[in-house]
Protein backbone atom coordinates (compact mmCIF):
# COMPACT_ATOMS: atom_id res chain seq x y z
CA UNK A 1 0.00 0.00 0.00
CA UNK A 2 1.22 3.13 -1.09
CA UNK A 3 1.77 6.06 2.10
CA UNK A 4 -1.17 8.11 2.28
CA UNK A 5 -1.33 11.86 3.26
CA UNK A 6 -4.90 13.64 4.06
CA UNK A 7 -4.50 17.38 3.93
CA UNK A 8 -7.07 19.08 6.82
CA UNK A 9 -7.90 22.25 7.74
CA UNK A 10 -8.22 23.50 11.42
CA UNK A 11 -9.95 20.39 13.93
CA UNK A 12 -11.53 23.24 15.78
CA UNK A 13 -13.55 24.67 12.46
CA UNK A 14 -13.00 22.37 9.53
CA UNK A 15 -16.05 19.86 9.65
CA UNK A 16 -15.24 18.48 6.43
CA UNK A 17 -12.06 17.90 7.54
CA UNK A 18 -13.32 15.91 10.32
CA UNK A 19 -15.62 14.22 7.83
CA UNK A 20 -12.74 12.06 5.98
CA UNK A 21 -10.45 12.12 8.79
CA UNK A 22 -13.02 9.66 10.99
CA UNK A 23 -13.52 7.35 7.90
CA UNK A 24 -10.13 6.79 7.71
CA UNK A 25 -9.24 6.58 11.48
CA UNK A 26 -12.78 4.20 10.92
CA UNK A 27 -11.02 1.99 8.43
CA UNK A 28 -8.00 1.93 10.64
CA UNK A 29 -5.66 3.51 8.07
CA UNK A 30 -2.26 4.79 8.61
CA UNK A 31 -1.58 8.49 7.02
CA UNK A 32 0.20 11.63 7.16
CA UNK A 33 -1.77 14.07 8.31
CA UNK A 34 -0.89 17.98 7.12
CA UNK A 35 -3.25 20.31 8.82
CA UNK A 36 -2.92 23.72 7.09
CA UNK A 37 -4.92 26.37 9.18
CA UNK A 38 -7.81 27.95 7.87
CA UNK A 39 -8.87 32.02 6.87
CA UNK A 40 -4.68 32.89 6.86
CA UNK A 41 -2.90 34.80 4.13
CA UNK A 42 -0.84 32.14 3.27
CA UNK A 43 -3.88 29.54 3.02
CA UNK A 44 -4.93 29.51 -0.30
CA UNK A 45 -1.42 28.81 -2.06
CA UNK A 46 -0.72 26.26 1.02
CA UNK A 47 -3.86 24.26 0.31
CA UNK A 48 -3.29 24.80 -3.83
CA UNK A 49 -0.44 23.23 -3.54
CA UNK A 50 -2.29 19.93 -3.06
CA UNK A 51 -5.36 19.94 -3.60
CA UNK A 52 -6.79 20.78 -7.04
CA UNK A 53 -9.67 22.86 -5.90
CA UNK A 54 -8.09 24.99 -3.50
CA UNK A 55 -10.09 23.44 -0.49
CA UNK A 56 -9.61 21.12 1.98
CA UNK A 57 -9.79 17.69 2.58
CA UNK A 58 -7.64 16.43 -0.17
CA UNK A 59 -6.69 12.67 -0.06
CA UNK A 60 -3.15 12.19 -1.41
CA UNK A 61 -2.26 7.98 -2.63
CA UNK A 62 0.62 7.93 -4.67
CA UNK A 63 0.01 9.94 -7.75
CA UNK A 64 -3.59 9.94 -6.92
CA UNK A 65 -5.63 13.02 -5.31
CA UNK A 66 -9.06 12.68 -4.50
CA UNK A 67 -10.66 15.85 -3.24
CA UNK A 68 -13.80 15.99 -1.17
CA UNK A 69 -14.95 14.69 1.82
CA UNK A 70 -17.60 12.01 0.54
CA UNK A 71 -15.46 11.05 -2.30
CA UNK A 72 -12.99 10.25 -0.07
CA UNK A 73 -14.70 8.57 2.13
CA UNK A 74 -16.54 6.54 -1.34
CA UNK A 75 -12.09 5.88 -2.08
CA UNK A 76 -11.49 4.89 1.60
CA UNK A 77 -14.63 2.48 1.10
CA UNK A 78 -13.90 1.36 -1.98
CA UNK A 79 -9.72 0.30 -1.76
CA UNK A 80 -8.95 -0.23 1.50
CA UNK A 81 -12.44 -1.19 3.97
CA UNK A 82 -15.26 -2.96 3.24
CA UNK A 83 -17.77 -2.76 6.18
CA UNK A 84 -18.18 1.29 5.79
CA UNK A 85 -21.58 0.86 4.37
CA UNK A 86 -23.93 -1.52 4.83
CA UNK A 87 -24.19 -5.01 3.09
CA UNK A 88 -27.83 -4.95 1.80
CA UNK A 89 -27.86 -3.00 -1.83
CA UNK A 90 -31.27 -1.36 -0.95
CA UNK A 91 -30.16 -0.28 2.93
CA UNK A 92 -27.08 0.70 1.38
CA UNK A 93 -28.87 3.16 -1.33
CA UNK A 94 -30.73 4.95 1.81
CA UNK A 95 -27.42 5.14 3.48
CA UNK A 96 -25.92 6.75 0.07
CA UNK A 97 -29.46 9.21 -0.46
CA UNK A 98 -28.64 10.51 3.38
CA UNK A 99 -25.11 11.39 3.05
CA UNK A 100 -25.64 12.33 -0.40
CA UNK A 101 -28.43 14.89 1.17
CA UNK A 102 -25.94 15.58 4.41
CA UNK A 103 -23.10 16.83 1.42
CA UNK A 104 -25.79 18.71 -0.37
CA UNK A 105 -28.00 20.73 2.44
CA UNK A 106 -28.36 22.31 5.48
CA UNK A 107 -27.40 25.40 4.19
CA UNK A 108 -28.89 27.26 7.02
CA UNK A 109 -27.58 24.97 10.16
CA UNK A 110 -23.92 25.27 8.39
CA UNK A 111 -24.13 29.05 8.12
CA UNK A 112 -26.14 29.79 11.21
CA UNK A 113 -24.22 26.90 13.65
CA UNK A 114 -20.76 26.57 12.33
CA UNK A 115 -18.59 23.98 13.72
CA UNK A 116 -16.53 25.61 16.76
CA UNK A 117 -15.45 22.13 19.02
CA UNK A 118 -14.01 24.44 21.59
CA UNK A 119 -16.73 27.07 22.28
CA UNK A 120 -20.38 27.01 23.87
CA UNK A 121 -22.74 29.22 22.91
CA UNK A 122 -26.08 27.81 24.14
CA UNK A 123 -29.01 28.50 21.62
CA UNK A 124 -26.94 31.06 18.93
CA UNK A 125 -28.10 30.56 15.32
CA UNK A 126 -31.67 29.17 16.33
CA UNK A 127 -33.86 30.42 13.30
CA UNK A 128 -36.64 29.09 11.47
CA UNK A 129 -34.66 27.84 9.17
CA UNK A 130 -32.37 25.98 11.18
CA UNK A 131 -34.81 24.87 13.56
CA UNK A 132 -36.52 23.06 10.45
CA UNK A 133 -32.99 21.55 9.53
CA UNK A 134 -32.31 20.21 13.03
CA UNK A 135 -36.11 18.97 12.72
CA UNK A 136 -35.01 17.08 9.75
CA UNK A 137 -31.67 15.88 10.94
CA UNK A 138 -33.43 14.32 14.03
CA UNK A 139 -36.34 12.54 11.98
CA UNK A 140 -33.16 11.28 10.22
CA UNK A 141 -31.67 9.63 13.22
CA UNK A 142 -34.98 8.20 14.27
CA UNK A 143 -35.32 6.20 11.23
CA UNK A 144 -32.24 5.06 11.04
CA UNK A 145 -31.81 4.11 14.18
CA UNK A 146 -35.27 2.22 14.92
CA UNK A 147 -35.62 0.75 10.91
CA UNK A 148 -31.37 -0.14 10.39
CA UNK A 149 -30.02 0.14 14.28
CA UNK A 150 -30.06 -2.84 15.70
CA UNK A 151 -26.66 -4.67 16.65
CA UNK A 152 -24.97 -1.41 17.70
CA UNK A 153 -24.75 2.46 18.58
CA UNK A 154 -24.94 4.01 15.37
CA UNK A 155 -27.43 4.86 12.61
CA UNK A 156 -27.06 1.49 10.74
CA UNK A 157 -25.78 -0.50 14.33
CA UNK A 158 -22.30 -0.05 12.99
CA UNK A 159 -20.64 2.81 11.91
CA UNK A 160 -20.59 3.65 8.39
CA UNK A 161 -20.29 6.49 6.25
CA UNK A 162 -23.33 8.30 7.18
CA UNK A 163 -22.14 8.15 10.63
CA UNK A 164 -18.89 10.69 9.86
CA UNK A 165 -21.11 12.93 7.69
CA UNK A 166 -23.14 13.32 10.98
CA UNK A 167 -20.54 13.82 13.07
CA UNK A 168 -19.86 17.52 12.92
CA UNK A 169 -23.80 18.29 13.41
CA UNK A 170 -23.40 16.53 16.83
CA UNK A 171 -20.34 19.02 17.23
CA UNK A 172 -22.82 21.78 16.16
CA UNK A 173 -25.10 20.50 18.70
CA UNK A 174 -22.93 20.80 22.21
CA UNK A 175 -21.77 23.67 20.89
CA UNK A 176 -25.17 25.07 20.57
CA UNK A 177 -26.73 22.91 23.55
CA UNK A 178 -29.13 21.88 20.83
CA UNK A 179 -31.79 19.43 23.13
CA UNK A 180 -32.11 15.65 22.64
CA UNK A 181 -34.78 13.66 23.46
CA UNK A 182 -33.29 10.65 24.96
CA UNK A 183 -33.00 8.44 21.83
CA UNK A 184 -31.24 10.73 19.92
CA UNK A 185 -29.36 11.77 22.78
CA UNK A 186 -27.50 8.08 23.10
CA UNK A 187 -26.92 8.20 19.19
CA UNK A 188 -24.75 11.72 19.96
CA UNK A 189 -23.24 10.74 23.03
CA UNK A 190 -22.34 7.09 20.88
CA UNK A 191 -20.35 9.31 18.10
CA UNK A 192 -18.52 11.64 21.14
CA UNK A 193 -17.63 8.05 22.55
CA UNK A 194 -15.26 6.80 19.64
CA UNK A 195 -12.06 7.14 20.35
CA UNK A 196 -11.30 8.69 16.78
CA UNK A 197 -13.28 11.67 17.75
CA UNK A 198 -11.82 11.92 21.43
CA UNK A 199 -8.52 12.23 19.67
CA UNK A 200 -9.90 14.96 17.09
CA UNK A 201 -11.39 16.77 20.04
CA UNK A 202 -7.98 16.49 22.43
CA UNK A 203 -6.25 17.87 18.99
CA UNK A 204 -9.26 20.83 18.57
CA UNK A 205 -8.51 21.96 21.91
CA UNK A 206 -5.02 22.61 21.32
CA UNK A 207 -4.83 24.86 18.46
CA UNK A 208 -4.52 28.04 18.63
CA UNK A 209 -6.16 29.92 15.91
CA UNK A 210 -9.30 31.67 16.51
CA UNK A 211 -11.61 32.32 12.95
CA UNK A 212 -14.53 34.34 14.17
CA UNK A 213 -17.46 32.70 12.20
CA UNK A 214 -16.60 30.88 9.78
CA UNK A 215 -18.52 28.46 8.06
CA UNK A 216 -17.69 25.46 7.71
Amino acid sequence: MTELTLVIGNKNYSSWSLRAWLVMKQAGLKFTEVRIPLDGPTTHAEIRRYSPSGKVPVLIDGDLKVWESLAICEYVADRYADDLWPADIAVRAIARSICAEMHAGFQNLRENMPMDCRNRYPGEGMTPGVQAEIDRIFAIWRQCRQKFGTGGDMLFGKFTVVDAMFAPVVMRFVTYEVKLNAELKAYAEAILALPAIQEWLAAAYTETESIPQIKM
